[in-house]
């Protein structure tokens, strides 16, 4: 049956997710035309009959298997599939003997003290990465001695940990995407990993980041050889399916031509009017939206298509089995974690976002276990006249006077002059504003900011938030201490405008394209190029990764060196894996095209 865009259980009317964006469509019935624009649901084709439909068809398969492993990510309806599966399973006439992982979970007690230590303080923002490992939250040797039962027709052990019970069975893997896992989470009408309770969101996300997500994320990794069944489960009544020798053959011409994750998109408190006014097939009705994940990877999923049928897979998937191809020379650096990530922040008629820093590289790695460090830039999209960015501190900056005056503020709830301390600078179209870890800074409002970053996005140390509330009515945390403990005060005065604020300069030229350097700051990973152009222009990745974003002009087309072509509208961001070789992107607008590049140093 067709998924329903609201996500819930229509006997009932359980809301089982929080969110005003709708759910992806199971399927599509036509390809997106370029003259919408942005498609908010792209896809990766994998030709004809390779993705499959329904419980229906699943349980025909898992019947001709006779013992089954069903394994997948935190957030899945378990009790939902098993429903289904036994229901297809009785009016078939066939028994089945079901083993649940989940009454194999340590005491909610015994688990709560084993993640603990990864959690930090009750009230804290951050804990650091989890070095358990998925087993530790199960009676293994219980579950391993939980054995098929051979006088019934079909045996399932089904779960998160399945694959612990040691089972010679195909594998079934359920994946979930992160958004509608945190879209459920606010409807609470999931938990994490062996908790008794459900608790705040705040703390969910936390322990999801922090523990479930990590564990999960190197269990997955552990498997991928192993899966026979890939499935997508974040619809509730409906599930699609493939191969996973279909998956690994998409994801290995994947990462020989070009990538483009599903973005996401959410409200905030200083969000704007930019994403909602000009994006199609969004949910208008919402106050507005702040963040799009357009390349956030630990949040962004992969979405393959075949016979119109749709199956959403994470990111990490294809960075545990391709990472060489999609990392080049630089693989043996990040492995699978891919380090760049592209965002916007939409302020237009919206509010400035906090004043903030964030972590230096040794700070993040010490305090919350990340290998690389929150650097960013903001790249300027699209403004309205006056729109500003707060960078760089005054030439006399007094950090003990600044910090007793955040210290009032947040305590008596007293505004602040905050130009008095830190610089605000005009921002044009296509400036790029260069934030090394350690800087303060805010983009103002009236800004489209596309962020090109390095890939952690949680780690913002807000020091003044305008005393406003969030869209709960409630404050946002303040991180004065955190924040005190890595700023660099010496990123003042002139030096603010000659160091973090980037220079153009044109490096290579014909009559019909340029190539703009935009240079980023010596602490960053990666630097940004802009190529400009009139009809076509070609590239070679030579063993990098490439990732792109036409910022001019109206759409564009990429075909890469195994004849592949991909064709993107303005603002849709896109990856050239390192093997994907050389490529040419051709002009499909009126006037000239420019598309942003970064690219690992």
């Amino acid at each position: 049956m067709e998924s329903n865009l609201k996500g819930e259980l229509p006997e009932t009317g359980k809301m089982l997710r929080k969110t005003a964006q709708y759910l992806m469509p199971s399927r599509i019935t036509e390809q997106a035309d370029l003259k919408e624009g942005y498609n908010i649901y792209p896809s990766f084709s994998l030709g004809i009959n390779k993705i499959f439909t329904g419980y229906g068809s699943l349980t025909d398969w898992i019947i001709e298997q006779k013992t089954v492993v069903i394994e997948g990510y935190a957030g899945i309806f378990w009790d939902q599939v098993q429903e289904e599966i036994s229901n297809r399973l009785a009016g078939k006439g066939i028994t089945v003997s079901w083993i649940k992982t989940s009454d194999y979970l340590k005491p909610a007690t015994v688990i709560g003290e084993l993640v603990a230590p990864f959690l930090g303080t009750e009230e804290s923002v951050w804990g650091t990465k989890c070095t358990l490992t998925l087993g530790d939250l199960y009676e293994t040797e219980k579950l391993s001695s939980a054995v098929p039962d051979h006088n019934t027709e079909l045996n399932i052990i089904i779960g998160p940990a399945a694959a612990l019970g040691g089972w010679k069975a195909p594998l079934v893997y359920i994946d979930l995407p992160k958004n509608e896992l945190q879209f459920r989470m606010r409807a609470g009408s999931i938990n994490n990993l062996g908790a008794a309770v459900l608790t705040d969101h705040f703390k969910m996300y936390k322990r999801f980041y922090f523990v479930d997500w990590v564990l999960l994320n190197n269990h997955k990794k552990v498997l991928l050889n192993d899966i026979t069944v890939m499935a997508d489960g974040q619809w509730p009544q409906q599930i699609n399916w493939m191969y996973q020798k279909d998956l690994m053959e998409g994801l290995e011409k994947m990462s020989h031509s070009v990538i483009r994750v599903r973005p996401w998109f959410e409200p905030g408190a200083w969000g704007g009017q930019w994403i909602k006014e000009r994006i199609s097939k969004l949910n208008k009705d919402v106050v507005n939206y702040a963040w799009s994940f357009e390349l956030i990877v630990p949040e962004n999923g992969l979405v393959f298509e075949s016979n119109g049928n749709l199956l959403e897979v994470s990111f990490d998937t294809l960075m545990f089995a391709n990472q060489q191809q999609v990392l080049g020379k630089h693989a043996a650096v990040y492995g699978d974690e891919f380090p760049v990530r592209f965002d916007f922040l939409d302020t237009f008629d919206g509010g400035n976002l906090s004043i903030q820093c964030h972590p230096r590289l040794k700070y993040i790695q010490e305090n919350f276990g990340e290998n690389i460090t929150q650097d960013e830039t903001y790249y300027i999209l699209d403004c309205e006249k006056q729109a500003t960015v707060y960078l760089g501190f005054q030439e006399d900056i007094d950090p003990t006077a600044f910090k007793t005056a955040l210290e009032n503020s947040e305590a008596k709830a007293e505004e602040i002059d905050i130009t008095q301390y830190v610089q605000v600078h005009e921002a044009k179209k296509h400036d790029l504003f260069l934030i090394p870890n350690g800087t303060v800074h805010s983009a103002g409002k009236g800004n489209l900011v596309l962020e090109i970053s390095a890939t952690p996005y949680i780690f913002t140390f807000k020091m003044y938030d305008w005393l406003r509330l969030d869209l709960d009515g409630k404050p946002r945390p303040i991180n004065i201490d955190h924040a005190f403990n890595n700023l660099d005060f010496n990123r003042k005065g002139p030096q603010v405008e000659k160091e973090l604020i980037s220079h153009p300069a044109v490096i290579e030229e014909t009559e019909s394209w340029q190539i703009v350097h935009l240079p980023t700051h010596q602490e960053h990973f990666y630097d940004v190029h802009r190529l400009e152009f009139d009809k076509a222009i070609s590239r070679n990745t030579e063993n990098g990764c490439h990732i792109m974003m036409l910022v001019e002009g109206e759409s564009i087309s990429i075909e890469t060196e195994d004849g592949t072509v991909h064709n993107y509208a303005y603002a849709e961001t896109f990856v050239v894996p390192a093997a994907a070789g050389s490529y040419t992107l051709t002009n499909q607008g009126t006037g000239r095209a420019k598309v942003i590049l970064a690219f690992l140093k």
